[in-house]
């Protein structure tokens, strides 16, 4: 018997009587996906998911259990992010006594082999967790042919047909390239995790989270790489104070900032691929990485004939509770793009099955929700922006920044400076931002984060001890207020 649910707008109660193949039927079983499975079927749901064959490279007909972060995402790029540091920390090293080799050989093939291995078996971790949940996998592509029934095609073109009481579209969304002549020469993140050989010129569009830990990756491991964003500065809705040292600590890493720029054309030639700009600046390059954002994966599910709303972009339109204009069908994770981080879309999966079958409604909640860039070093914030507390913050804000040079740096000779910075409401102490650019931001800001959800204020930072020496002891040392944004001067 399918299970009522407990939210306002439920479907009428006639149809309890109506039996299905599954109580939840899932597309997709990328981390939000199998989160819903999973968490479902523990409530006691009989539950099925499709999900693309395996593959590194995503496209229309391939992709795998575990999703764009397992496979081509978060997991893959930190473990490339974790080879391309060495290279610098090897430099550094030298002044801490280490003898080392003026000609150190870097070996791409093998990082690539490890990094394959590792996402073969997270793969195959993901399969077993489903499987222990007694979750049944599909491998096919999955389809919506009505409110209640799914279509999933099979390797061999074959189609099965389920019916089931609700429907969770959790299919991600997938790199897109702009519309420029040669576009077909560049390549998107998927493809720059899997290259056959290391690229010694690259040339990469974007100014997001993929533009600049892919620039840091490369440029660590020796190539040479030349950044351009349509912006002043990358990272775009991001603390103005950090996009600048992350910005500036590209620069001192080697890598050629060419800012408010982008391509107009790609050619190939004998030498490489020729790269313009929009200022007529020609560039030679092995590879071409657009990081130019991502669309949801909505295209071949046949959301327009069950009448399923999508937005400008594709994006499935969902509720408070993730819920679709067609009852039956639900949606999480980057499909819906609300907010696109792999932890966010377990949130949103873990909320769909209390909501659903748990007989606890939960809302995904959306703020201070904390996040990384892993470029080299990282940023990490949670919370407002100083930007975003001056728009949103009726009374005044309090400022608190601090910037140095890390320890570790003070024996090696890097200059490269560390910041942190923390929003607080002068109204209510409360700390309402906080962000880091340094060796560790992301480790840092997890424990922050907790205190920030917590509605920690600043004289509890203030009372709380400092791990000593350490760079995480500057958030709870920072006693005077850099700047004092008055309420009177916000525009």
């Amino acid at each position: 018997m399918s299970r009522k649910m407990l939210i306002d707008g439920d479907v009428d109660g006639a149809t309890e009587d109506i039996q299905y193949d599954f109580d939840l039927f899932v597309i997709g079983a990328g981390s939000g996906g199998t989160r819903a499975s999973r968490f479902s079927a523990q409530y006691g749901a009989k539950v099925g998911v499709c999900e693309l064959p395996f593959h590194p490279i995503s496209s229309e007909v391939v992709g795998g259990v575990g999703g764009t972060c397992v496979i081509r995402g978060c997991v893959p790029k930190k473990i490339l992010v974790y080879g391309a540091s060495f290279g610098p920390d090897i430099q550094d090293a030298r002044e801490y006594g280490w003898q080392v080799n003026e000609n150190i050989d870097f070996d791409w093939k093998k990082l690539l082999h490890k990094k394959t291995e590792e996402i073969v078996r997270l793969n195959g971790v993901y399969k077993r967790l489903l499987s222990n949940a007694g979750v049944k996998l599909f491998e096919g592509e999955g389809r919506i042919v009505g409110p209640n029934e799914v279509e999933v095609i099979q390797l061999d073109g074959t189609k099965l047909s389920y019916s089931a009481k609700h429907i969770l579209i959790a299919t991600g969304s997938r790199a897109q390239r702009p519309d420029i002549p040669g576009q077909e020469l560049g390549i998107t993140s998927d493809e720059a995790l899997s290259l056959d050989e290391l690229p010694k010129r690259v040339v990469i569009l974007g100014g997001g989270y993929i533009a600049v830990e892919f620039a840091s990756i490369w440029r660590g491991m020796g190539s040479t790489v030349n950044l351009c964003f349509r912006r002043e500065l990358p990272l775009r809705g991001f603390d103005d104070e950090m996009r600048a040292l992350v910005a500036r600590n590209l620069e001192g890493r080697g890598i050629n900032l060419h800012p408010q720029t982008t391509l107009t054309q790609l050619v190939k030639t004998e030498d490489g691929i020729k790269v313009t700009t929009d200022h007529g600046e020609e560039l030679i390059a092995d590879v071409v990485l657009f990081a130019t954002g991502r669309i949801p994966n909505t295209k071949r599910l046949n959301l327009q004939s069950v009448g399923v709303e999508v937005d400008r972009i594709g994006a499935v339109k969902v509720d408070e509770y993730s819920r679709t204009n067609v009852p039956s069908i639900w949606a999480i994770g980057d499909v819906t793009n609300r907010m696109n981080l792999t932890p966010v879309a377990l949130m949103e999966g873990t909320c769909f099955a209390k909501t659903v079958f748990g007989n606890e409604p939960s809302r995904p909640d959306h703020s201070n929700v904390p996040c990384a860039v892993f470029c080299i070093p990282p940023l990490s914030v949670v919370g407002l922006s100083e930007e975003q507390a001056i728009e949103q913050v009726s009374g005044d804000v309090l400022v608190f920044t601090s910037t140095f040079n890390p320890m570790k740096n003070s024996i090696s000779g890097r200059q490269e400076k560390t910041l942190m910075k923390l929003i607080v409401s002068a109204e209510t102490d409360k700390v309402i931002g906080a962000s880091m650019c340094g060796p560790e931001a992301a480790e840092i800001m997890q424990g922050i984060a907790v205190a920030i959800k917590c509605g920690a204020t600043k004289a509890q930072f203030d009372s709380t001890i400092g791990i000593h020496p350490s760079s995480a002891e500057e958030f709870v040392t920072m006693r005077s207020v850099t700047r004092r944004i008055a309420a009177a001067g916000k525009l």
